[in-house]
Formats: structure tokens, C-alpha cells, sequence
């Protein structure tokens, strides 16, 4: 059982001292497989006990600088643990259209306590799934996913009531936005706010939907003030796309050769595919410094489909994502456009046109200047064939964990997909507690926690309480300090056994402070 677990009438004595905290790389050896020994709550390392109760302050008047205590290095391996929520067609949520408050509240606390226990630490959560809006827009209408009617309030906001839900528990919410897709049913009554509405000479009818054109400029333009209105007005920890752009094809081409032709009578030269790319490229690279613009420390990424091309790496065979969707999503890592890249790899290891272990290698070789690869993982296969088991997606994570420093975590897809066998892989696979990585480019610098030593444990404020997200406990163990809990920001105290411990602050952007150490005995 954690020592941070056990809740004892005992005498507490201090030291304190600001302690340096070693980089994010830190003790990169340690095994995050499956064999725990300890009884740690993979969430924040242990039961939620609330803001204790814990007594008088039994704290010292002694300073850093009067103990003398030698600088000490902690740090824990990162690793995003995301999973995916989606909203359209209410496939994870809601489970009704109509629900009211308190309804909705007891769903999003549902999932938010699942994603602690199972030991995540990230949700993405569709807010944008066809030109609408889980939150609330003057840009967009309220989703039909929501009440049945487009535009129509659902008398609560599912977005905000997420992020404070989450940010509670210590898990972090991405905002999960489809650029394209405006319509999944043509027929369906559209508010006068859509986009489809708004910019009819961009909309275009292909397949079973509406798509809006990747070559107009207002619809890129749109796009763009969409993720900053909701960057700046949330306080989400990310966005991502996943992989609709150009859209999947079918039997008719996709209807833009009028905007191909006025484009090459403009004096255009690139090809109709190379001219395609550049309308996403165009979108793809302007997100970045509107997000960063806005808050630096919110992550950026795209999770495309899971094979570049044909033939990379070699035997590998299916669509061509760059030719088909227009996804040049190796560009966009090299261009440092995007903070991480989530290649949907939903092929197992026993796969021989997609085999899954050659095909992550092939993406981990693309990420530079501390950038990521989180691939996104097929949870939504489990049981669908025999090679779909849990002991395939310990395999995979396995070879993930193997790349390296570039391997920053991964995503399931996805929520609906969770089983009680899952529910064990999850708890076994995350019983040691992480953080995702800190943010490429973001360095922001963060003071040290207010750590006081009271009856029963350890009290925890910080002088800047907007700006972390939760403290590192860090326990001694054989000579080295190991993370015992992640403790949410909400967290104001946490009962602690007798023994020696760091506290650290880890801000918004994943960036941890310099720890104060405290000698419990």
C-alpha cells in the first residue's frame, strides 16, 4: 500500500527546502508496464480523500537556506493516456438527446471518475462535430447531438462543465474539432448560424453528407477563429483534428474542379493534388500560433489516418492518405506546425499489410524539437476477432514505451469501447501515476508549492493556484525519489506515512517547479 495512503495519529517533524527538479526526461528507465507491486490508485496514486481535515500547523520557522539541504533531481516519466469521447450521434455522449443538468452532470462525472481510476490523464472530447458547437458559441449553434434541434439550448454547457469536472480530478480535456465535416445528414434542419448557412457557396453535398470546401478561404478563415474562441474562453488543455480533411472517397469525385480551374487561371502551377495539400496546409499551419497565441501552453495535435502512404514503411499497403485526404501529415510534424502527431494505428501486431510495431516505428522517426508521436489505439476492435484481445494492446503499448523519449503517450478510441476486462488492462497498464509531457516550446517557469506539515499528513497551496494543475509527490525509494501520487490542484492536503518526500508543482504547460522536501517521521 502507498505510504501517502495511511492515515495515522503520529508525530510529524519537517525540513523544507527549495529543491531543484531534474528535466522532463527523468528516471526514463523506469518500467511503466504491467507489473505493479504497489497498491498505488493509478488517478492521483490514492483514494480521494477530500480536503482533510488535519489539525493544528506543526510547521517550523526554519528556511532553506538554515537547513542546508543538498539540491535534489525529481522527475517522473511522462505519458499521455487519453481517450477519446465522442459526441456525434451520441455515441459516448450524451446518452440521450434532452437531458437535463443534473443528467448530464451525473454522466460527465461518471466518465470522469472511470478515466481516473483507469489511471488516464486526458480526454478528447468532441466539441465540433458537424459545423456546431458542445459549448457555448456566437460562432456556431448548439449541436442537434444535444436536444434533437440544431440551435437549440440544452439549458447547461457541456464543454465547461467537463473541463471543471475534470480539472478536479486531475485530468486534462482536449478539445476534439472536426474542420470539414458540416453535416452528416443533409436533411436535417441547419440554425441560421451554421456554417453551411453562412457560407452556401463553400458548402459542397459529397457522399452521404455536406463537406465545407478546403479551398475557400472564408471556411478556413472560420475555422481558425473557432479554435481560438474556444481556446481562449475555456480552459482546455488541448485541440486536436482527427482525420477528416479532403474526405474519404466514393464512387463520384469530390466537386471542386471549379476551384481548381479558377485557381490555375489565376496563374496557379501545382498539380490538383499538391493544390489540394496546400488548402490543408494552409489551415493546419496557421492553428498553432492561434492557439499559442492565445494560451502557449495549449497542445496541438492531429491524429491522421494510421498509414502515410503506401510503401512507408516497406510492405505496408492501403490508402493513401497524402494522395487521398490531402494529408501531409509528415510534413506537418517536419514544419513543427503541430505539438504531437496521433496516427490512428488500428491494425494489430499480428497484421501483415499494417503491421502495427513497423508502422509506429515509422512515425516515431519523424518527430523533432520535442515533439511527440501519441498514437491513437484501436480500443473499439476489442473482442471483434480473436486476435483482438487485451493482451494485443499490451503489445502495443509495449512497443510504444520501447520507442523512447519521442513515444509521449497515446489515445484509445474509444470511450464507448470500455469493458470490465479493459477496465483491469487499464489499471494494470497505468498503476504508475504520470503526466503528459510538457508542451514542445512552452518553458514558462513556475514556483515551488506552500507545503505545511499538519496533523496527519502534508497541507498544499501555491501562490499562484491558476496556473498548476495538480503537485508531484515524490517519495524516497533505494536511493532515488519515485512519484507516489499525482494530486490534482484541488487537492488541499494528503495524508502521508513517516518518511522522506519531495512536492512539486507541474503547471498548465506540463512544466514542474522546483520541489520543496519534507521529512515526515
Amino acid at each position: 500500500m502507498s505510504r501517502a495512503l495511511q492515515i495515522g495519529a503520529f508525530e510529524i517533524g519537517v525540513l523544507l527546502a527549495v529543491v531543484a527538479c531534474g528535466d522532463d526526461g527523468g528516471e526514463e528507465a523506469r518500467d511503466l508496464g504491467s507489473d505493479a507491486s504497489a497498491e498505488v490508485d493509478p488517478g492521483d496514486g490514492g483514494a480521494d480523500l477530500g480536503a482533510l481535515d488535519l489539525g493544528a500547523d506543526f510547521g517550523s520557522d526554519a528556511g532553506p537556506e538554515d537547513l542546508g539541504v543538498p539540491p535534489v533531481a525529481v522527475s517522473h516519466v511522462r505519458e499521455l493516456r487519453a481517450m477519446w469521447v465522442a459526441t456525434v450521434f451520441r455515441l459516448d455522449f450524451p446518452s440521450a438527446a434532452g437531458l437535463d443538468a443534473a443528467a448530464a452532470e451525473a454522466e460527465l462525472r461518471a466518465l470522469v471518475a472511470e478515466t481516473r481510476a483507469q489511471g488516464l490523464n486526458a480526454l478528447f472530447f468532441q466539441v465540433r462535430a458537424e459545423g456546431d458547437a458542445f459549448y457555448a458559441s456566437a460562432l456556431e449553434p448548439w449541436s442537434r447531438f444535444l436536444t434533437g434541434a440544431q440551435g437549440s439550448h440544452p439549458g447547461w454547457d457541456p464543454l465547461g462543465l467537463l473541463v471543471d469536472l475534470a480539472h478536479a480530478e486531475g485530468i486534462e480535456v482536449h478539445a476534439w474539432v472536426n474542420p470539414y465535416r458540416a453535416a452528416t445528414d443533409p436533411g436535417s434542419p441547419r440554425d441560421p448560424l451554421h456554417v453551411a448557412q453562412r457560407f452556401p457557396a463553400a458548402t459542397l453535398a459529397y457522399g452521404s453528407g455536406l463537406v465545407m470546401n478546403p479551398a475557400d478561404p472564408a471556411v478556413r478563415a472560420h475555422v481558425l477563429d473557432v479554435i481560438e474562441d474556444v481556446v481562449t474562453r475555456y480552459d482546455v488543455d488541448g485541440v486536436v483534428f482527427d482525420d477528416y480533411f479532403y474526405p474519404y472517397p466514393t464512387s463520384e469525385p469530390f466537386p471542386d474542379d471549379a476551384d481548381y480551374l479558377a485557381y490555375v487561371d489565376g496563374g496557379g502551377a501545382l498539380s490538383k493534388s499538391d493544390w489540394r495539400r496546400s488548402n490543408v496546409d494552409a489551415l493546419v499551419s496557421a492553428v498553432g500560433p492561434r492557439i499559442h497565441g492565445v494560451k502557449p501552453w495549449v497542445r496541438w495535435g492531429i491524429a491522421p489516418f494510421g498509414i502515410y502512404r503506401p510503401g512507408q514503411p516497406a510492405g505496408v499497403v492501403g490508402l493513401d492518405a497524402y494522395e487521398v485526404l490531402a494529408a501531409d501529415a509528415k510534413r506537418w510534424v517536419e514544419e513543427g506546425w503541430v505539438d504531437y502527431i496521433s496516427p490512428q494505428l488500428y491494425w494489430s501486431t499480428a497484421s501483415t499489410g499494417q503491421p502495427f510495431g513497423p508502422l509506429a516505428e515509422w512515425w516515431a522517426a519523424l518527430p523533432t524539437g520535442g515533439r511527440h508521436l501519441m498514437p491513437s489505439l484501436g480500443l473499439y476492435r476489442f473482442g471483434a476477432s480473436a486476435e483482438w484481445t487485451t493482451d494485443e494492446f499490451r503489445a502495443e503499448v509495449a512497443l510504444l514505451r520501447a520507442l523512447g523519449p519521442v513515444h509521449g503517450g497515446h489515445a484509445w478510441f474509444r470511450d464507448g469501447s470500455r469493458t470490465a476486462a479493459l477496465d483491469a488492462m487499464f489499471r494494470d497498464l497505468y498503476a504508475i501515476p504520470a503526466r503528459p509531457p510538457q508542451v514542445p516550446g512552452y518553458d514558462a517557469g513556475v514556483e515551488p508549492p506552500e507545503v505545511t506539515p499538519v496533523l496527519g499528513g502534508l497541507s498544499l497551496a501555491h501562490p499562484e493556484p491558476d496556473e498548476v494543475r495538480g503537485y508531484g509527490l515524490y517519495a524516497e525509494d533505494a536511493g532515488a525519489w519515485r512519484l507516489e501520487q499525482w494530486l490534482p490542484a484541488s487537492r488541499t492536503s494528503v495524508a502521508t506515512l513517516p518518511g522522506t518526500y519531495v512536492v512539486s508543482a507541474i503547471d498548465r504547460g506540463g512544466v514542474e517547479s522546483l520541489g520543496v522536501q519534507v521529512e515526515v517521521r
